[in-house]
């Protein structure tokens, strides 16, 4: 007995070691990015006329692993990733509908993987290339980590991915801007370092166009996507005191203030969250309340019974008018997300 009691205790202290030193390279290899990072070493820019009207789409394309047939264990669901089959075949079908917008000016994107376990390591940006090769591409990596280790059954593993802005107007400046990382250690060590993208343009006005694509916090508390609030509300109220036109646009991971769903189909009321209405009061949201942007992935997709919302939508200062507002239904085909579009006026 006793000697197994010893082996048990050098078998325990082992994997204590082994756990130890696991969390230890992980600490090494954590991902820290800079505050601000351009992505945009020179260009001559494009300039872009006060008004006219251009147009922009936001999707997040759940990197081509949450169709409709999947659940996803951070929800509440089951399964951790889909089969490589259906993960090529989403990308496809995703980056076809967006070839078959190649038109629209400014396109948004969320949850691009470059080199993930969890989508086979497909370097999706390089199908975005293809379908977009008259738009310069630009990407703000947001999770990178050498090996997640949940769940513990089938780890997610190796995570690359990002938000990146596709544009047909050569912009001036492109910078990916942190936010605070709230998550003490060791577990930010495998959480996403969320980040929004900016574009800026130049007017013929003086002025500028400034882009910005965001994809805030999902499971959480609600404290980081408060925090990521404030952050992008002192970043919109000094690009407005010099007179500049901000578009917001991508998944807030909560609904518009006041929202209220008109679809036929479930309201996803789950740790529901709505935008404070405080959120750059005389701003305008523009969505549309008739078709859901986002289902819940707790299980497969079912019209009519899997809970539906809206959490993609745009925001955008007074001087931005968005017309022809529209999330196109794909039944969650191929993400667990469907794109937004608008047209976008910007006033003299």
């Amino acid at each position: 007995m006793k000697k197994i009691l010893l082996y048990i205790a050098g078998l325990l202290i082992i994997l204590i070691l082994l756990f130890l030193a696991f969390l230890g390279f992980a600490s090494i290899q954590e991902y820290k990015p800079a505050k601000e990072i351009s992505l945009l070493d020179f260009c001559e820019p494009d300039t872009l006329y006060p008004d006219s009207t251009y147009s922009v789409m936001i999707w997040n394309m759940g990197y081509g692993g949450l169709g409709a047939n999947m659940d996803f264990f951070y929800d509440g669901g089951k399964m951790v990733r889909d089969t490589r089959k259906n993960v090529e075949k989403n990308i496809q079908a995703i980056t076809s509908y967006i070839k078959s917008n190649d038109s629209i000016d400014f396109i948004m994107l969320q949850e691009i993987d470059f080199n993930s376990k969890r989508s086979y390591h497909l370097n999706q940006s390089d199908s975005l290339a293809r379908v977009l090769p008259d738009h310069v591409g630009f990407f703000g990596i947001n999770y990178l980590v050498d090996f997640v280790p949940v769940p513990l059954k089938s780890p997610l593993g190796e995570v690359k991915s990002g938000i990146a802005i596709y544009t047909k107007y050569q912009p001036e400046t492109t910078f990916r801007y942190g936010f605070n990382v709230d998550y003490s250690w060791p577990k930010r060590l495998f959480m996403l370092k969320r980040c929004y993208l900016v574009c800026r343009y130049p007017m013929k006005n003086g002025k500028q166009l400034v882009l910005v694509n965001v994809h805030n916090s999902a499971y959480d508390d609600g404290s980081l996507r408060t925090d990521q609030l404030q952050v992008l509300e002192k970043f919109a109220q000094s690009e407005m005191l010099q007179g500049n036109y901000i578009l917001f646009g991508g998944d807030w991971n909560q609904c518009p203030d006041k929202f209220r769903a008109n679809f036929d189909q479930p309201f996803d009321t789950i740790n529901i969250s709505h935008l404070p209405e405080t959120f750059l009061q005389g701003w305008k949201r523009y969505f549309t309340d008739s078709v859901p942007s986002n289902r819940r992935i707790i299980s497969p997709y079912e019209r009519g019974k899997t809970p539906v919302t809206v959490i993609d939508f745009f925001i955008a200062s007074p001087n931005i008018t968005l017309t022809d507002v529209s999330c196109a239904d794909l039944g969650f085909l191929n993400s667990d997300h469907h794109p937004v579009m608008a047209n976008l006026l910007l006033k003299e």
